[in-house]
């Protein structure tokens, strides 16, 4: 795409890290990463992005880009050899909701296969902060990651659950990676790059979760190399053409992560919604404002809900509005005719109400900070 290389700022064991890493990969963008102890990241890209996240893309040009959502769609509209939206509008919608599933819902599963097994993959872990952050950063940043579970709706009555949803979603996947190397067919879609986001950084690379993942699932471990290759790596499948399924249409073993998504997304996200809608009736945001008092605090609040059954308290982040607003500008995009069939499979799929109804607010994002803006 240019003859100079984009600067990924990030981690190997970062989830979102993962996530651009695979795109850049996949799409043959010539790239340098470079980690968070770099005298640059502290010098340069800090004051730019306003808090310590990452990933972080500099362009060539010096443009400075955080948030993976946002890399990838600056690098879309630049033109890559394979790209990730579908043009049809179910899979288009379903593969934004396959996204906010890996990289919001599936944090529970990431984290907790992280930090619930500390022990049993100290050393693993220690190396990877190290190298990542640098010997003096890293006990302060993996006890504060530690920390994060009880937020995550991560406890006692939880954990089962968790595993068994894992063990669950690995069985279904495998059923699907049998016909096909992608989730959308035979390129990645958005869908993958969003689930490749746990299923890498953590699920598919840190000791415990790795050798449940290689011992259930051999297949979904392949999806995870052909991810983090370059390329289309699809030797063992028969020669197709790089396409999505054909006709807007979504194979039984989709349908059944589908099923799978819509069971553990809700009610937590409905409550999420819901409790979203009230703090803005509540305070009734400047247009343009942060979404947070302070760039580092990306929650606005706790919510009571229930994951599979079990009670569980979680941290809200309005984030997820700026992911799943995409879906809902999809279906905005329609006819009414094309809404009401749209509508009609997403009910069958149990991810209706995936798509958040539009009121006074949407999130977007100035300055590489999510912001309130009234529509």
């Amino acid at each position: 795409m240019t003859a100079a290389p984009y600067r990924l700022y990030g981690a190997s064991h970062s989830l979102y890290t993962g996530k651009v890493r695979c795109y850049l990969r996949n799409q043959g963008i010539d790239y340098r990463e470079v980690p968070t102890w770099h005298p640059d990241f502290a010098e340069r890209i800090l004051p730019r992005i306003g808090r310590g996240i990452i990933p972080v893309l500099e362009t060539p040009e010096g443009q400075v880009i955080q948030d993976s959502i946002d890399i990838i769609d600056h690098l879309e509209a630049q033109g890559v050899p394979f790209p990730v939206y579908p043009s049809t509008p179910l899979q288009h919608i379903v593969a934004v909701i396959i996204e906010y599933y890996g990289c919001q819902a599936m944090l529970k599963h990431a984290m907790h296969y992280r930090w619930s097994y500390r022990a049993e993959q100290e050393a693993f872990l220690r190396c990877a902060f190290t190298l990542g952050s640098g010997a003096d950063m890293a006990d302060k940043i993996m006890g504060r990651m530690n920390s994060y579970l009880p937020r995550l709706g991560v406890n006692q009555a939880s954990i089962p659950l968790i595993e068994r949803s894992y063990h669950e979603l690995l069985a279904l996947l495998e059923a699907h990676f049998t016909q096909v190397p992608y989730l959308l067919g035979w390129r990645p879609s958005i869908a993958d790059y969003g689930l490749i986001a746990p299923m890498f950084a953590h699920l598919g690379r840190d000791p415990v979760p790795l050798a449940v993942m290689q011992q259930r699932a051999p297949r979904v471990h392949r999806w995870v190399e052909r991810m983090t290759a370059p390329g289309l790596d699809v030797v063992e499948y028969s020669q197709h053409a790089p396409a999505f399924f054909a006709d807007d249409t979504l194979p039984a073993t989709l349908e059944a992560v589908l099923r799978h998504i819509a069971d553990e997304i809700f009610p937590e996200l409905t409550d999420k919604l819901a409790f979203v809608q009230a703090w803005l009736d509540e305070h009734q945001p400047v247009d343009g404002s942060p979404v947070s008092e302070r760039p580092q605090i990306r929650q606005v609040g706790m919510v009571q809900t229930r994951f599979r059954g079990a009670d569980i308290e979680v941290g809200v982040e309005p984030y997820l509005l700026y992911l799943l607003q995409r879906a809902s500008a999809v279906m905005q995009a329609q006819s009414a005719d094309k809404q009401q069939a749209l509508t009609v499979e997403l009910k069958r799929l149990g991810l209706a109400d995936a798509l958040p109804v539009q009121h006074t607010y949407q999130v977007g994002r100035r300055d590489n900070l999510e912001c309130w803006l009234k529509v």
